[in-house]
């Protein structure tokens, strides 16, 4: 199974943290995740310099997974060039050209 995740609420640093980056660098997170859209403070896992977001480019660099933060998120954040280098910014046709040839089974919002 394909998904791509959509991490808009608070609660997503706990379900990344604990859950979803664990299993995948542990090979043991049953779908295959072909996209991460980040929104609002969400972005701020995008950040070079911290655990989740070395974390995030090495699940990347892994499994060819998309990273993309929400290009107005990140603006008015001011972290639009302080990315990962695996991540990018954009808006939801960003978002549907870059995985409309995945073959998408799921798409999760957290």
């Amino acid at each position: 199974m394909r998904v791509a995740y959509i991490f808009e609420s608070p609660n997503s640093q706990k379900i990344l943290n604990t859950m979803i980056i664990p299993q995948l660098l542990e090979e043991r997170h049953f779908a295959e995740v072909a996209g991460m859209f980040f929104m609002m403070d969400n972005t701020y896992f995008l950040v070079e310099g911290h655990q989740m977001s070395e974390d995030l480019q090495k699940i990347s660099e892994k499994y060819g997974t998309i990273l993309m933060a929400c290009d107005q998120c990140a603006i008015e954040r001011g972290i639009e060039k302080k990315l990962i280098p695996a991540a990018s910014i954009g808006c939801f046709p960003n978002l549907y050209a870059v995985l409309g040839s995945a073959n998408i089974d799921q798409v999760i919002t957290l």
